[in-house]
């Protein structure tokens, strides 16, 4: 078994990395209400948590140490490239960073920054002119970005599963939700049938493959 101090303990790389990744979806989402920052807040200690385990201190590794390493006894499970349980356990022999597993983590948090990053502009101009977003990637999604904050963090679970993310993506999924639900009622209220009927035409989380254009009010 290799030296688990020579992996981990890395907490210079945990906070950098969090740090680079908050900062990156704190520049696309531009949280600006209590609301935004709360959703910010919890993707933000999302990451906090995973780059904790992924640099710092293997939790997860040392409570299913006993599990894993009855079960795969091939593999030193105190290795930092280790930590990508899928790709491990599925018996992935070549360098896990090019494993299916993590490539397709790569496609998710791509996709979801990417979201989050064409939503914005598009919401921030309806905002400034007191009208509903509707156009853009708000033709094909109620919530775009949301959708992306999803994306992202089911990426990074794909990528390097722990305990505690795995504990934490269900709240933050009921989370956002819960949050889409506050501000469609709130957005009902303001902008009346106008949000109805685009509410009829636009799904709320998952693009639709086919939407009608619909008109800004």
């Amino acid at each position: 078994m290799s030296d688990v101090a020579s992996s981990y303990g890395l907490w210079f790389f945990a906070a950098l990395n969090a740090a680079i990744f908050i900062l990156f979806a704190f520049s696309f989402f531009k949280p600006q209400t209590s609301r935004d920052w709360r959703s910010f807040g919890a993707f933000s200690a999302f990451l906090v948590a995973l780059f904790s385990e992924m640099y710092g201190f293997p939790l997860t590794i040392y409570l299913l140490s006993g599990w894993l390493q009855t079960n795969y006894p091939g593999v030193d499970w105190f290795a930092h490239d280790s930590g990508h349980l899928p790709e491990m356990i599925f018996g992935w022999q070549a360098n896990p960073h090019f494993g299916p597993f993590h490539l397709l983590s790569f496609a998710l948090i791509g996709g979801g920054f990417w979201m989050i990053s064409a939503a914005w502009p598009v919401l921030y101009r309806a905002q400034r002119k007191g009208e509903l977003a509707t156009t853009g990637l708000y033709a094909r999604v109620r919530h775009p970005q949301y959708t992306g904050f999803v994306l992202v963090l089911t990426g990074f679970l794909v990528q390097w599963p722990t305990l505690l993310t795995l504990a934490m993506y269900p709240l933050l999924i009921w989370m956002y939700a819960r949050l889409a639900r506050t501000e469609e009622r709130e957005t009902r209220e303001r902008f009346g049938t106008v949000f109805e009927d685009y509410a009829r035409h636009v799904p709320a989380f998952f693009p639709a493959l086919r939407s009608e254009p619909q008109q800004a009010h």
